[in-house]
């Protein structure tokens, strides 16, 4: 018996019953997320390995407005020739919250033809969001996982990327984004997967904990909750509501196959209405079994080598699968498991299922 075909027995054979999960893990606060950061800036200090200056040309404009905002004046006619510098992009998540003087992580990238970035450190660099302002800056030695070694002779190893590194608390912000935590009358509860069910219920959990007509599911993927008037009093409110607990809705009936792999996922509330499906295959092979033809005694004939061709037909046991309505994930993963079937004839048969509208699911193939 295969892996797959073990791995969906153990499934089917699990019993799948309601639990219960905090708000925390199953919503968020609307307006409470992360903001992306972005800037360009200079990595310096490189070993020999940063642009090639002349194939960059946007390196040395960068080079050349550092230097005569630090006071050097470099000559309109002088093209310098710099290997230990490298344009880079720096990014960043700036979280919900975040004060300034708080440092977050960032990623450094090179644009440039920079063999690696390994031994860099980026020069003081603006991190822009998306409405242009400047809310943290970035500045640091760069941490490089990977590694690149070139012989004199052409040849070269890489491992993993030398050209990204990342700074660790590399950036200190420098403005607070306003969130809407603390205006209006009300939060709003954002799902992370759309369910009316769990939407409903998780309305109701909330009325239970702070009394009738606290909460309201306005639709499938948000439900809002009365908070106090009292902007202090918030984050208390809200540390009650987030560990508030519901059983969610079931998910959609699925079956996600990926085709690459033969992985099949099914789904706990999978079912077929009644159908009768035979799984066989007729196999034909045609081999070349060249023999050698040898003249009679004083025939006068010449030894030679002549082609025969044998041809056999092969038709393995066909597979009869009979399902009645309302079957389950259980019943069929025992039904080919029973016959020894392989993942691929468990993706064949399914897909049959769907093409004759007797399977009850979404299926998905990846």
């Amino acid at each position: 018996m295969t892996r797959l075909l073990l791995t969906l027995l153990v499934l089917a054979g699990a019993t799948f019953t309601a639990h219960a999960e905090r708000i925390k893990d199953l919503a968020q606060v609307a307006g409470v997320r992360e903001n992306q950061l972005v800037g360009y800036g200079l990595v310096v200090g490189l070993d020999g390995t940063g642009d090639q200056t002349s194939q960059t040309p946007f390196t040395i404009q960068s080079i050349r407005n550092m230097l005569n905002q630090m006071g050097v004046t470099v000559p309109p006619t002088v093209n310098p020739q710099l290997k230990n510098v490298a344009a880079v992009m720096v990014h960043a998540n700036l979280p919900p919250f975040a004060k300034p003087g708080a440092t977050i992580d960032v990623t450094v990238s090179s644009m440039g033809n920079a063999k690696s970035l390994r031994g860099g450190s980026l020069i003081m660099t603006p991190m822009k969001g998306a409405d242009g302002q400047i809310y943290a800056m970035a500045q640091g030695n760069l941490v490089v996982g990977g590694f690149g070694v070139a012989a004199n002779d052409g040849s070269s190893i890489t491992v993993n990327v030398p050209s990204v590194g990342r700074i660790p608390n590399g950036a200190t912000v420098e403005r607070e984004v306003a969130t809407p935590f603390g205006q209006g009358d009300y939060l709003t509860l954002n799902l992370h997967r759309q369910d009316f069910t769990t939407a409903t219920r998780m309305a109701q959990a909330i009325d239970k904990t702070l009394g009738p007509n606290s909460a309201l599911a306005v639709d499938g993927s948000s439900v809002r909750v009365l908070a106090p008037a009292d902007p202090a009093q918030r984050v208390s409110f809200m540390a009650i509501v987030e560990n508030v607990e519901l059983s969610p809705g079931d998910a959609p009936a699925k079956v996600v196959v990926n085709s690459r792999t033969g992985t099949v996922v099914i789904g706990n509330k999978v079912t077929v209405t009644a159908a009768a499906v035979t799984h066989g295959s007729l196999t034909v092979t045609i081999s070349n079994d060249p023999i050698v033809s040898q003249p009679g005694p004083l025939s006068g004939g010449q030894t030679a080598v002549v082609d025969r061709n044998n041809i056999s037909v092969e038709q393995k046991k066909n597979r009869m699968f009979l399902f009645n309505p309302g079957v389950s994930l259980d019943d069929i993963v025992q039904a080919v498991n029973g016959v020894g079937a392989a993942p691929g004839d468990l993706v064949a048969i399914l897909e049959a299922l769907k093409e004759a509208g007797a399977l009850r699911a979404e299926l998905i193939v990846i």
